[in-house]
């Protein structure tokens, strides 16, 4: 496809909105499906971490 000038370039035959928004949406999804897990991991370490302190703490001593 060919474009006479950066304008008609964003504005893709008035349909710009809709494409524009729909690669704007699919590289926040990408960048949210990336990031999540390394989130998540370490929200599951900090809990662990907590939860053996707090059996480490109250562990009966022998």
């Amino acid at each position: 496809m060919h474009f006479d000038s950066f304008t008609a370039f964003l504005a893709m035959g008035n349909h710009g909105l809709y494409v524009w928004l729909s690669y704007g949406l699919t590289a926040l999804i990408v960048i949210w499906n990336l990031l999540l897990p390394g989130l998540q991991r370490r929200r599951l370490l900090k809990q662990q971490a907590q939860r053996l302190r707090r059996e480490k703490k109250h562990a009966p001593t022998a």
